[in-house]
This record gives structure tokens, sequence and C-alpha cells, in this order.
């Protein structure tokens, strides 16, 4: 049995007009169905925004001692 036919599916209503506009513009691609472009989209969203949380940010001590390196050379007032 393929992968594709163990995965449990759902659905998700959209408004029509949106379906349209994804159902002409999925014309003459590799997507055979709104579901699969849908789902691709949603997949690259949550990628990104994955991405972007394991970006490191500096802690508040971090920054203290970064601001004090740049005030003693003399960038900051």
């Amino acid at each position: 049995m393929s992968e594709d036919k163990k995965k449990k599916y759902t659905t998700v209503s959209i408004p029509t007009p949106l379906y349209e506009k994804i159902k002409k513009r999925i014309e003459d691609t590799g997507f055979t169905s709104v579901s699969d472009y849908v789902t691709y989209v949603l997949r690259e969203v949550l990628a990104s925004l994955e991405e972007e949380e394991k970006e490191e940010v500096f802690s508040k001590e971090e920054e203290e001692k970064v601001k004090e390196r740049l005030r003693a050379l003399g960038y900051l007032d």
C-alpha cells in the first residue's frame, strides 16, 4: 500500500471563488487537484514559519553585552 493511501485526510472548506482561482492557476502544472496545490502551499508556509522560529535571537543578557561593547566603541550613547 502506498504512503498516500495510509494517510488520513480531512475536509477543509474554502470560498468557492478562491477554489476557482486556484483551479485556474494550476492548469498545465504538475498539480492534479486543488487539494494537492493547497496541501503544497500550506506545507511551504509552515516550513517557512518553522525555519523562522529556529533562528537564534539574542537573550536579554547577550543583547546588553553587545550594547555595552557598542557604547565602549562610541557607537551608542
